[in-house]
């Protein structure tokens, strides 16, 4: 076997063909774009580029074919939170064949070392954590856009080479069509009603006051978990951009306390059910069938953050958005499922609104640590 680094355009190529080689025969499995998968490595359209590094391999086997691949990283604003200088690994893909799988987890291994990380965490995502993270242990159903999925024999091989969970992120499922638990209703009612409080849907042509706003509540209500790192405006609206092409205005809501952002839940339409036919290009006839699924509309949605202030998380502001978004989706007659993902398993306040809802578990992937 050869591993070599990706540097020119036949390398690019097939570190994006090595999983359609990988999930040829898997019905479930839904490629993701390679735009998207590009823009990762681009520091023009990626900003942890500007405080950070990157670089990829493809792994073939004796005959020349691409059978694996792999990405390492270092987030330099977030490698040194850790009592270990720790780096990142992504974009993990292999054949059934353990050698393999050592090939490349050594040779990620190698280039974080050289930079003085002393540990790794995997498999991870170059960017924000609402895409490309986790390795996928249980629910291996349909993923939504930007959930990792993978065969259950990439858990093995882990394990097998040292890795141990870091933290397991839970996604679950609600069903759309099912009326909110009588305790959950009547608490979004009554907070919905509560003098000062105020519920606004975005508005994309005030895209950038609603950013600032999301990153004023999620820099808020996420700095005390451990190893957070404050986002950027950049990031945000770069995020935001990025939606607008699949957004629908009316599924990402914001509470308001005395004018004061309190409070937010995004959601998007599931994107994989419009790109899976599309078999991860975006040529000009894919562009064509795009416009069509997103026309004819998909059934799922996926929330893909939520976040509330410290000082307004008892307050009950995620029910009665929750309750806005119902209101607003029941009559459409189109979607199913909200997949809320994902959650990791130290955030008892955010699972605790999955459970309020009434969602069941949908889907387990983890996050996991190998120390040099």
């Amino acid at each position: 076997m050869i591993i070599t680094e990706v540097k020119g355009k036949k390398d690019v190529r097939e570190f994006l063909d090595v999983p359609r080689s990988i999930y040829k025969n898997d019905p479930i499995w839904v490629c993701p774009l390679d735009t998207d998968t590009e823009a990762i490595f681009d520091p023009k359209k990626n900003n942890f580029h500007s405080h950070g590094e990157i670089t990829r391999w493809v792994l073939k086997d004796n005959q020349g074919k691409a059978i694996g691949r792999i990405a390492a990283f270092i987030n330099k604003n977030k490698a040194y939170t850790y009592e270990q200088a720790t780096g990142g690994i992504g974009f993990f893909e292999s054949v059934d064949d353990y050698n393999a799988a050592v090939l490349l987890f050594d040779t990620a291994k190698i280039w974080l070392q050289s930079r003085g990380m002393q540990a790794m965490d995997g498999p991870i995502n170059f960017g924000e954590n609402d895409n490309f993270w986790g390795l996928l242990v249980e629910g291996f159903t349909q993923p939504s856009f930007g959930m990792n999925y993978h065969p259950i024999y990439y858990y093995k091989f882990f394990q097998d080479y040292g890795f141990t969970t870091l933290y397991q992120q839970i996604t679950n499922h609600l069903d759309v069509n099912k009326p909110f638990p009588e305790r959950f209703t009547k608490i979004a009612e009554w907070v919905a009603k509560k003098p000062g409080y105020r519920f606004e849907h975005l508005n994309a042509s005030k895209i950038e006051r609603f950013a600032a706003d999301f990153l004023e509540i999620y820099n808020d209500g996420w700095k005390d978990f451990e190893s957070f790192v404050p986002i950027k405006t950049e990031t945000v609206l770069e995020s935001f951009n990025k939606m607008k092409t699949v957004m629908d205005e009316k599924l990402i809501w914001f509470a308001y306390v005395n004018d004061e952002p309190a409070s937010f839940v995004v959601m998007l339409p599931d994107v994989n059910q419009m790109i899976k036919p599309l078999k991860g290009k975006l040529g000009l006839i894919e562009k064509i069938k795009f416009l069509y699924y997103r026309w004819k509309g998909v059934s799922r949605m996926r929330a893909i953050v939520m976040g509330t202030k410290q000082a307004f998380q008892k307050h009950g502001l995620e029910s009665a958005i929750f309750i806005k978004i119902k209101e607003y989706v029941l009559p459409l007659k189109q979607y199913n499922e909200v997949e809320l993902s994902w959650v990791g398993d130290f955030n008892d306040k955010m699972l605790s609104i999955h459970e309020a809802t009434g969602a069941v578990f949908g889907k387990r992937h983890l996050t996991l640590r190998k120390l040099f």
